[in-house]
């Protein structure tokens, strides 16, 4: 025992704990995206739907829409974009299926080179691929130059880029590998083992294509052919840089409302109504993709 007369040993006062640095509301965090996003987009927005129900010559709220809708014009334009993008996501989904399965399973000299190109080739500008295919099939393109070299023809016999076929082979071309991209990457985690099986069970290449490879890609297709449905509604370069003058669709009749007749309000109205078809779409798309886990 200690000394009752040794001193005591004070003991270790705890300092008190110091006040840490107040977090910061996560509201004030999503201030600054809500702001930029609100006077970006949806001020803008918000005035293109309120100039649609306000039309310049008075009238009801709706009037701007009903004279719309009973336009034989805006109903040519909606069909004319129904049209096109549905034909386009056909081709695309067959053709981007095809060659998704040519480069996945079919063993090539380049076929990764290939597979990496698709990649950036999705970042290629519209019109580009547009442009290009005028240098081929234009009018004063290479395969009418090499007609009228070889049979002395005033013209050759290549003008289908001003149609609705050349709108529609752009589009096809573009948007392709917008569907290729999501199957390879489903192709990558088929297991190869089961194609070995269905071959060595005396199965074709046809047979497996559509017992074995196709179920599993029909999510990806889903996804792929979703998103490029909702970007051919909206696709205004191809249709502009292929100069089919008889092809109108929906954003190209914006265009002509707002800049060559200064109609904004049957302009507003048209875009209100392409904003709602694409929202509905994406909407989808977004569905299809989360159950396709893309």
């Amino acid at each position: 025992m200690a000394d009752a007369g040794s001193a005591a040993v004070p003991r270790a006062v705890a300092a008190p704990p110091r006040p840490g640095p107040r977090s910061v509301p996560r509201v004030v965090w999503a201030l600054p995206p809500v702001a930029v996003l609100g006077l970006l987009f949806l001020y803008p927005l918000g005035l293109v739907v309120q100039q649609s129900f306000s039309p310049e010559r008075g009238g009801s709220a709706i009037s701007g829409y009903t004279k719309v809708f009973g336009s034989a014009a805006f109903r040519d334009a909606l069909g004319t974009t129904v049209q096109l993008a549905a034909g386009a996501t056909v081709g695309c989904l067959v053709l981007g299926f095809l060659l998704a399965v040519v480069i996945a399973f079919v063993p090539f000299p380049g076929a990764k080179a290939v597979a990496k190109f698709i990649d950036v080739f999705l970042s290629f500008p519209s019109f580009l691929i547009t442009l290009a295919l005028l240098f081929v099939y234009g009018t004063v393109g290479m395969a009418n130059g090499l007609w009228t070299g070889v049979t002395g023809a005033a013209e050759g016999p290549f003008h289908f880029l001003t149609t609705p076929w050349g709108v529609l082979l752009a589009e096809i071309t573009y948007f392709t590998p917008f569907v290729m991209r999501p199957l390879l990457a489903a192709f990558s985690q088929t297991e190869t083992a089961q194609l070995e099986v269905a071959s060595s069970l005396g199965a074709g290449p046809g047979r497996i294509i559509r017992q074995v490879i196709l179920p599993e890609a029909l999510p990806a297709l889903a996804a792929g052919g979703s998103l490029v449905l909702v970007m051919c509604l909206n696709e205004f370069g191809i249709v502009l840089f292929t100069g089919a003058k008889g092809v109108t669709t929906l954003p190209t009749l914006i265009y002509g409302k707002a800049i060559l007749e200064a109609d904004y309000p049957a302009a507003c109205v048209v875009a209100v109504v392409n904003i709602a078809i694409s929202v509905g779409l994406f909407g989808l798309y977004r569905v299809v993709s989360k159950r396709a886990g893309a």
